[in-house]
């Protein structure tokens, strides 16, 4: 029987008959591709960037469905009478794991960790006060394990994968309870919360790594993700654009523009860049065969061709725009060693991640400047340190990278130096102008 997961929204309109439409179901399904080559996925994980909430799907019913239940209140599906396990997050595990579990009184429980072949590899056993516990779950040497909990003559049971096995044996610890925490955590298990034009998070994991997608489900749909990397976009190797040959480069289900975009004319540093259906554009120094390897420069509004757009084409070709910042979110959570793709920690305005940003940039010191720290180019997206222009002057060549988001109206950008694994996010650059690459839309 097919595992249905549901999906539960608030939905207000009236209707001239009755107040309100009848139920209607949106099923969306899952599936992953390397290069022509099927992909198993472990699981899915699934976030709704509108209303902060999340769920996980393990095959074989990698299959959402969307109940839109059109009561006016927000409901339910499991009792809050009863036992519920939820998945753990991030599975799959990195180092260490967090599984939350609600028991609806105080009560005496056993949890059992198995592994493969059945074999118990570690018992807890304890009394939990009523409300949602978290337990703290470290790997070991195995690369799957089953969680499962009993509890009052009813047991259930997770799967946890590890892609990484350790010398070291897993381990399982209390952390807290929250006895009024029952209807938040729901919004980490099977149940979750959906509306009508939300949009949602996708991240794929496989043996191969982590792959992310968006979109606004309004239909059946089935998402492909892609676990290609560091090769040519497929069928796409490069484009010809306004004079100029780009390369593209596959990263897991986003396909990219692998250099810095260099359109337009170019303007001397004492000229402003202005709204006269002219792309305009720095080069490094006033020097123009600087842009031949680094690109141009833009202030937002030029870049965006002077409309506010998130996700806008500006001066990306057809069938291209300048990536949104949530966009920039799934390459740094797809490529980052240790935080993945939706951890809240790529929302914040700072460096962040452990070694995103030398994942990102060229390596060597060819054009960057000692130390060049982490720089692996290990995706083959090739940042280069650009540089920027603030204040009629050119700042950070050889030191810095500066690259735009089309988020509007916060305008967000990345940064990544010389001496940084890491990657910035800030927002405000209205008076800077930086690089741009652009993503396939």
């Amino acid at each position: 029987m097919k595992n249905r997961t549901y999906l539960i929204f608030l939905l207000f309109y009236l209707m001239q008959s009755n107040g309100f439409a009848q139920n209607s179901t949106i099923e969306l399904t899952f599936s992953a591709d390397s290069l022509g080559q099927e992909v198993l996925l472990d699981s899915v994980y699934v976030k709704n960037l509108y209303q902060n909430c999340d769920t996980v799907l393990y095959p074989p019913n990698l299959i959402l469905e969307i109940d839109t239940l059109t009561t006016g209140i927000s409901s339910v599906i499991v009792s809050e009478n009863s036992l519920v396990i939820y998945p753990n997050y991030p599975n799959p595990i990195i180092d260490k794991s967090f599984v939350k579990i609600y028991v609806p009184e105080r009560i005496s429980i056993k949890i059992k960790v198995s592994n493969l072949l059945g074999q118990s590899i570690l018992n807890y056993s304890g009394q939990l006060s009523k409300g949602t516990s978290t337990f703290e779950f470290t790997s070991g040497r195995e690369t799957v394990y089953f969680l499962t909990v009993e509890y009052n003559g009813i047991s259930k049971s997770i799967k946890m994968i590890s892609p990484i096995s350790s010398t070291n044996e897993c381990t399982l610890s209390f952390k807290t309870t929250d006895e009024d925490d029952y209807f938040k955590t729901i919004q980490i298990g099977n149940e979750f919360c959906f509306a009508p034009g939300d949009r949602l998070l996708f991240a794929g994991y496989s043996y191969l790594g982590e792959s992310g997608l968006l979109d606004i489900p309004s239909a059946d749909s089935n998402y492909e993700f892609q676990f290609a990397t560091n090769v040519p976009c497929p069928g796409l190797d490069s484009l010809y654009y306004k004079g100029k040959y780009y390369h593209t480069i596959q990263i897991f289900s986003q396909c990219w523009i692998k250099e810095n975009m260099d359109v337009g004319i170019m303007i001397q540093s004492a000229e402003a860049q202005t709204n006269n259906n002219i792309i305009e554009k720095y080069c490094m120094g006033d020097y123009e065969p600087s842009c031949n390897i680094f690109g141009g420069l833009y202030f937002w509004n030029e870049m965006m061709t002077y409309t506010n757009e998130t996700g806008g084409q500006g001066i990306c070709p057809e069938g291209w725009h300048v990536p949104e910042d949530m966009e920039w979110q799934i390459l740094e959570g797809a490529v980052d060693s240790n935080y993945r793709i939706g951890d809240p920690l790529w929302m914040n305005n700072s460096f962040r991640g452990s070694d995103v940003g030398g994942n990102l940039k060229q390596k060597g010191t060819t054009l960057w400047q000692p130390p060049n720290t982490g720089a692996t180019d290990a995706f083959g997206f090739m940042a280069l340190p650009a540089g920027y222009f603030v204040q009629n002057a050119f700042w950070g060549p050889e030191y810095k990278a500066y690259l735009w988001t089309s988020e509007y109206p916060q305008k967000y950008y990345r940064n990544m130096d010389w001496n940084q694994a890491k990657v910035r996010r800030n927002d405000g650059g209205n008076e800077a102008a930086f690089s741009v690459r652009c993503v396939k839309d």
